[in-house]
């Protein structure tokens, strides 16, 4: 099992395999980069269909973690954690415990909180063998909203980039995943004015979001083929792949999800047909920043900086229009240059 030439390896400082008999943990916790601070970036649980699937996950989300911080001004490294289960059905309190044992090995080195799978309950119990846990309850709380928020801005963004207009309303938004994440999202959307089409495994997500939003329900795999303006993508990654793009009608492609462009070249094949794609570490933001405000926390504060991902994003879209580079390359580069500069 290679990992220094493993593609998605990019300079890790450290990556760290752990297992605990006891509770059955499976884990394995990516610190990429701590230039900027400590390691910081959520947990994933989640019922990897190979061990190769789960390093390549903790791998390229560590990695994407360094440069949304860099891009969100916060004083944090890039960090991330998986623990191979099923969030259904293998959650215990001694799983939660070990991790957080784990995780306080590092000395300070990464801290985690909530991801795909996880809940900000079973942070808490991680927390109590640990300090290096973030968005505990009673501080930060769940950062969803957050996330949600600077989504929907994003889109706003986007929709002004490339239509010159303000407004949402009448804006067809297929969005894939009604989570944490995405059912916030869709409240955004819907208050203001978007019309939404859905889909999700859960089918009682999908009759709130019919009930609620008054969505246009559809099957997983028909979400990409939808005569919509923009596709949110906001469950697993990789779902902009050679499959996918030939089928999109949508002109933007701005949503939630980690890691959404399968390969760094799908960036470049949606330039090439006018797609215009907000870079998901940088889209997503919402949540780390909430966050970064943990300490002395201030929920009007944390909202005023997640509100700038907005003006990040016209930066990413009107510097690629002058360079003709991918938003990808140009988020990517501007990322690196924060970071190379810290450095000296």
């Amino acid at each position: 099992m290679a990992l220094f030439s493993h593609p998605s390896f990019d300079h890790h400082e450290q990556i760290m395999f752990v297992h605990d008999e006891a509770s059955g943990l499976k884990a394995i916790i990516a610190v990429h980069d701590t230039t900027l601070g400590p390691a910081v970036g959520g947990c994933r649980m989640w019922p990897y269909e190979s061990e190769q699937d789960a390093i390549n996950d903790v791998l390229r989300l560590s990695r994407g973690m360094t440069y949304k911080n860099a891009l969100a001004g916060l004083e944090f490294g890039g960090g991330k954690s998986v623990i191979i289960g099923d969030p259904k059905s293998d959650k215990s309190e001694a799983l939660f415990r070990a991790f957080g044992r784990f995780v306080d090995s590092l000395g300070g080195r990464y801290y985690s909180a909530e991801d795909v799978g996880i809940t900000t309950a079973d942070i808490m119990i991680a927390h109590q063998e640990t300090p290096y846990m973030a968005g505990l309850e009673g501080k930060s709380g769940d950062p969803s909203p957050y996330t949600a928020l600077g989504t929907f801005l994003g889109i706003k963004a986007a929709v002004k980039h490339q239509r010159g207009i303000d407004s949402l309303e009448g804006i067809k938004v297929a969005v894939q995943g009604l989570g944490h994440v995405g059912f916030h999202l869709c409240r955004h959307l819907h208050d203001a004015g978007a019309k939404l089409v859905v889909c999700d495994l859960s089918e009682t997500q999908l009759e709130r979001a019919r009930t609620e939003f008054g969505a246009e329900v559809v099957a997983l795999d028909e979400i990409y083929r939808q005569d919509v303006d923009v596709y949110a993508p906001c469950a697993l990654g990789a779902t902009i792949n050679d499959t996918t793009i030939p089928q999109l009608k949508a002109t933007i492609v701005a949503g939630c999800a980690n890691n959404q462009l399968a390969e760094p070249r799908h960036g470049e094949v949606l330039k090439e047909k006018g797609i215009l794609y907000a870079p998901d570490y940088v889209i997503n933001a919402g949540g780390i920043i909430n966050v970064s405000f943990e300490r002395d926390y201030n929920a009007d504060k944390a909202e005023a900086k997640v509100r700038k991902i907005y003006d990040t994003l016209l930066t990413i879209f009107n510097e690629a229009d002058n360079s003709g580079k991918t938003t990808a390359v140009v988020a990517d580069e501007m990322a690196r240059a924060i970071i190379e500069k810290a450095r000296k």
